[in-house]
């Protein structure tokens, strides 16, 4: 066999090791890594669209609602502790700090949710333009940050099952030895259906 035909061999086996190899999902790791970190970004982006909105949203509600200091404090200091909040770049595997990223937006969550209750008792208000435009882009990131969560927990999901199932453990061992599992969101008692469903903030 003279070198051509040896080099040719060797690259061909070369091609057929690299197919094979691709078929059995060594590239599953890195890929679906990628998709995490993207998915992640989006939650982020939603959240903190969400954030922007609430200066303007307070302002509003005070000019029409001055008395309801209780729930406008606290919509305010659940905002600011939400946008105070340093993320470090590991927090997709250090529990610790997801589960303070998710428990600051669950409780912005929260005031928001009673703040906008208040809104039923000023009919002024709820006509007001300003806020029914406000009304109108909360509601729209709401839906934004649901679809941002649903596709964040799927990317996770999928990369969590890779690295703990054959042949995903396999690579792992052998390439990803860093790789890591997610963390997800979670919601005590509720399913996967309602952690997707946007809260309401229509009014009537």
């Amino acid at each position: 066999m003279n070198s051509r035909t040896s080099r040719r061999l060797s690259v061909s086996v070369l091609a057929v090791a690299v197919l094979l190899l691709s078929g059995c999902g060594i590239n599953n790791i890195p890929t679906y890594d990628e998709e995490v970190t993207a998915a992640w970004s989006q939650v982020v982006n939603q959240y903190q669209r969400r954030a922007d909105l609430i200066p303007n949203l307070v302002e509003t509600v005070k000019g029409f609602a001055a008395q309801e200091r209780e729930v406008l404090t606290e919509v305010t200091e659940a905002r600011a502790r939400v946008s105070q909040m340093q993320l470090p770049n590991d927090i997709l595997s250090n529990p610790q700090a997801f589960d303070a990223f998710q428990q600051n937006q669950a409780a912005l969550s929260s005031a928001l949710s009673r703040l906008l209750a208040t809104v039923e008792a000023y009919p002024n208000l709820k006509s007001n333009q300003n806020f029914l435009a406000l009304q109108s882009q909360l509601e729209g990131t709401e839906n934004r940050i649901a679809i941002a969560r649903r596709d964040f927990i799927e990317a996770v999901k999928r990369f969590n099952t890779e690295i703990r199932t054959f042949p995903g453990r396999i690579w792992k061992a052998i390439l990803y030895s860093e790789a890591e599992l997610k963390q997800n969101f979670t919601v005590s008692g509720e399913s996967f259906e309602q952690i997707e469903k946007p809260p309401a903030v229509k009014f009537d």
